[in-house]
């Protein structure tokens, strides 16, 4: 990560960490001939089965078994392994093309979702950094339990859950973990030009969910909004055929009147940045224009409404940028992709949210780019301010559809959980989109409905709006409130991400919402 030439606070500085390159080849071997250090055989319970003579009746099992002399069958059943979701056994052999075998369990039925695949390749993954492996082929032992129209993007997540299980993130250790995995061989799945490239697809979309993991993951005393906005300059000037980076400052921001965006910033000692990048496709031709805005809090102590108590996790709001890292995560990949057809918008208002004698104070009133007025009577609600002028500079940009992510409320990681993003939108076009890119990217999205009804909480008696209402239906008077800054001819959807975009029991973030917009653009592009 690139880092400014002025000292951070504490001194803090990441290391240079290689990119983890992982190969993927996929091919019809056969699984007891493969070579290399580790073979995974991904079973399903029924796999497992055994005829009268005590043997397995799955073909693949019983030639690994008849291969290693029974080892299989004895280890199984010494192990209790029954081929349950989340088992894997491991076995160091001798005198074998291959250094280890590990049996992964599947459950009851072959995968038939990209997050079943995408468990499988961590399973992989896990076993691979325990054997220090530096090649490894993974197999499928009923490969024909899986739908042929859907190998293809079985195949891809299974390379995206290796990739990502793989991923550690150690730049800020005395010590980083080294990643010994090089290359991955898919057996069983198919072959040819064709699953070769979505391979490659998912090396490039992994790359991205790591890259927004990442700035997630760094701490709020290196990454600022001016070292926010260098990274996503570095995606420009690395794939400058596709994409230009436009970073506002905040005396360009003043003269576009985003006073709600500012009044947030105010506090800070660190300036904010406005963020955009914009993506068109080689050759030109563009016949749709999308926008895809984040949330970019670098952190949020929740101003003069300071965040206290265990609930609000003050010592984890570096996350708060989290949108802004799914935006950024997306470009990356798709600077690597190139989709035709299509020109994107990255926009993201990033800022930190502080407390100061030049802050936002509670009852302020800050004027949106809009000219919408907004009684603020909460300063921890400030990541919807930033977003109302992100939204009426995207709507600027001549677009068609915009989807925004933010790390918005509590309330919708309570009613929704920590797996699951809570959309809302009008379009039930832009749903239906949504929810088949969520089909290929394994991630989870649940529509909450836009109630308007609710806005009469929102009501100010001295501005247009105040930017919070009451507690019942948080969730849903916050998109209400974006839904004001966007022109009603374009079609746009919110994502409230707050309960995914960390992992309580990885302590890490979890790179959520990049995959989906990028399968999101890609399904807008000709």
């Amino acid at each position: 990560m690139a880092h400014t030439a002025a000292a951070t606070l504490g001194l803090t500085k990441p290391n240079a960490i290689e990119p983890l390159q992982v190969t993927f080849a996929a091919t019809d071997i056969e699984s007891s001939e493969w070579k290399g250090d580790l073979l995974a055989v991904a079973v399903t319970e029924n796999d497992l089965s055994r005829g009268p003579d005590a043997r397995f009746e799955n073909a693949v099992l019983t030639k690994l078994d008849s291969q290693l002399g029974g080892l299989l069958s004895e280890a199984s059943a010494e192990e209790d392994f029954a081929g349950k979701t989340g088992q894997a056994v491991v076995l160091r052999l001798q005198g074998q093309g291959f250094k280890r075998l590990a049996l992964i369990g599947l459950g009851r039925s072959a995968p038939s979702t990209a997050a079943a695949c995408r468990a499988i390749g961590e399973s992989v993954a896990a076993a691979a950094k325990s054997a220090q492996a530096g090649t490894a082929a993974i197999v499928i032992a009923s490969p024909g339990a899986i739908q042929e129209g859907f190998k293809l993007n079985a195949a891809a997540a299974i390379a995206s859950g290796t990739v990502l299980g793989l991923h550690v993130d150690s730049r800020y250790r005395s010590e980083p973990n080294n990643v010994h995995l090089k290359h991955v061989d898919l057996i069983g799945l198919g072959s040819g030009p064709e699953l070769e490239r979505k391979l490659q697809h998912a090396n490039y979309v992994s790359s991205g969910v790591i890259f927004g993991k990442d700035l997630v993951n760094s701490p709020a005393n290196v990454l600022t909004p001016v070292v926010l906005a260098e990274e996503a300059s570095k995606i420009a000037s690395t794939y400058s055929d596709v994409f230009t980076a436009t970073i506002l400052d905040a005396e360009r921001c003043k003269e576009l009147k985003m006073g709600s965006y500012l009044g947030v910033a105010a506090a800070s000692a660190n300036p904010p940045r406005f963020i955009h990048l914009c993506y068109k496709p080689p050759g030109g031709n563009v016949k749709r224009k999308l926008a895809i805005v984040g949330k970019g809090l670098t952190f949020d102590s929740g101003g003069y409404n300071i965040k206290v108590g265990a609930i609000c996790s003050i010592e984890l709001m570096k996350w708060d940028m989290g949108g802004s890292a799914a935006v950024f995560g997306a470009a990356k990949a798709l600077g690597q992709i190139k989709p035709p057809g299509v020109e994107v918008h990255f926009i993201v208002a990033a800022c930190e949210n502080m407390i100061s004698g030049t802050g936002m104070r509670p009852g302020d009133i800050v004027t949106a780019s809009n000219g919408m007025t907004i009684e603020v009577n909460n300063t921890d609600a400030e990541g919807r301010l930033t977003l109302a002028d992100a939204l009426v500079y995207a709507c600027k940009q001549g677009v068609d559809k915009i989807i925004d992510l933010a790390t918005l409320t509590g309330y919708c990681r309570i009613a929704l959980g920590l797996s699951i993003a809570g959309i809302f939108t009008p379009s039930d076009e832009l749903d239906k989109e949504v929810a088949a890119a969520s089909e290929v990217s394994g991630e989870k999205f649940w529509r909450l409905p836009l109630e308007e009804s609710y806005w009469e909480s929102m009501k100010s008696s001295v501005a247009d709006m105040v930017n919070t209402g009451t507690p019942q239906g948080g969730a849903i008077t916050a998109a209400l409130f974006l839904k004001k800054f966007v022109d009603e001819k374009v079609q746009w959807m919110h994502i409230d991400i707050a309960g995914p975009v960390w992992s309580h029991k990885n302590r890490s973030a979890t790179g959520f919402g990049v995959s989906t917009m990028v399968e999101w653009v890609l399904k807008n592009s000709s």
